[in-house]
């Protein structure tokens, strides 16, 4: 067995937990069509069915995927996504989760990824990644800075911290595979300040000069830097104003990732924040909208009520 396939197995056996009695759906579009089936092939040793389906690349992250492929997540035991534009935000993953499935979205998975981040511990990765979720719940205000300008604070007392583990074993749990990450959505309309993104954009890749964006009363009021800063603003246009709305405070707790560009690794690295724009239904909020967009911060200071949990991308968490 190579490389490629002993990772896929170790997502569909270990991290999925796909039994010889349960149907896995794989749903996929033309540009992870091939990588899907290597994750097919993998689970038929496992599952009593392995249903695939292909459906046209969507536009954005977090646009729906297309009839019947709905009815059919919410059929299943288990989906894995492995499609170019993120289904995680969406109605069709929430009402099959509602409905029983467990859901791993791998959107734009690549090989190498999947080899480097499926050999991680993650068991490891799940305790440290619960420590981090149990603190941003406890916590009122969050304060994040970066030497590049970064400097934001963010309410979110009494909202309750998600914790994607990589570890998908339950009746109706879901997350990314690979994972690592504890988030959040911050109290609406109340974050305040300036978020420079240095490290990533999803749906733009790398950025080669940092994006600032201005938040004023939860929502991002403008938009600066270079050719990705253009890119971000012309996504927010396209969707409309609450696009703009700031959706997620996340802190990677997977040891294995790297920058990549691929924002379902970037989003995962130890010692980095993101804060994501638009959709924020999964994550109790109420701003539907078929848009979420990760921004990854590098080197981030991150303390809660003043206490310090990244300083410099520096882990204070146990």
């Amino acid at each position: 067995m190579g490389a490629l396939e002993s990772a896929a197995l170790t997502a569909v056996r270990d991290c999925l937990g796909i039994k010889p009695h349960e149907v896995l759906l794989v749903v996929t579009d033309p540009p992870l069509a091939a990588l899907a089936g290597v994750l097919a092939e993998a689970a038929r040793e496992l599952a009593r069915e392995v249903v695939l389906i292909e459906y046209g690349e969507r536009d954005l992250n977090g646009q729906e995927p297309p009839a019947p492929v709905p009815t059919a997540m919410a059929a299943v035991n288990a989906v894995l996504a492995v499609t170019s534009k993120s289904i995680t935000h969406t109605a069709a993953r929430r009402a099959a989760t509602a409905a029983g499935a467990r859901v791993a979205t791998m959107p734009g998975i690549t090989a190498d990824c999947l080899i480097r981040t499926m050999n991680a511990d993650y068991h490891a990765i799940a305790d440290r990644t619960r420590r981090v979720t149990e603190l941003l719940t406890r916590a009122r205000v969050a304060r994040l800075t970066t030497r590049l300008g970064t400097d934001i604070t963010l309410p979110i007392a009494g909202i309750a911290a998600i914790a994607s583990t990589g570890l998908i074993l339950e009746a109706g749990e879901w997350g990314n595979l690979p994972s690592g990450e504890a988030y959040l959505r911050p109290e609406e309309g109340k974050s305040e300040g300036v978020v420079v993104v240095d490290g990533a954009l999803a749906g733009v890749g790398m950025v080669t000069e940092p994006v600032r964006i201005t938040v004023k009363a939860g929502v991002a009021v403008e938009i600066a830097g270079g050719e990705a800063a253009e890119r971000f603003a012309a996504q927010l246009d396209h969707v409309g104003r609450l696009a703009r709305t700031v959706a997620e405070l996340g802190v990677g707790t997977n040891d294995r990732a790297v920058l990549t560009g691929k924002i379902l690794e970037d989003e995962k690295i130890l010692g980095t924040v993101h804060v994501a724009f638009g959709n924020n239904v999964s994550m109790g909020g109420s701003v539907d909208i078929p848009f979420h967009v990760d921004g990854i911060i590098l080197k981030p200071t991150l303390t809660l009520d003043g206490e310090p949990l990244l300083v410099d991308g520096r882990p204070q968490f146990a």
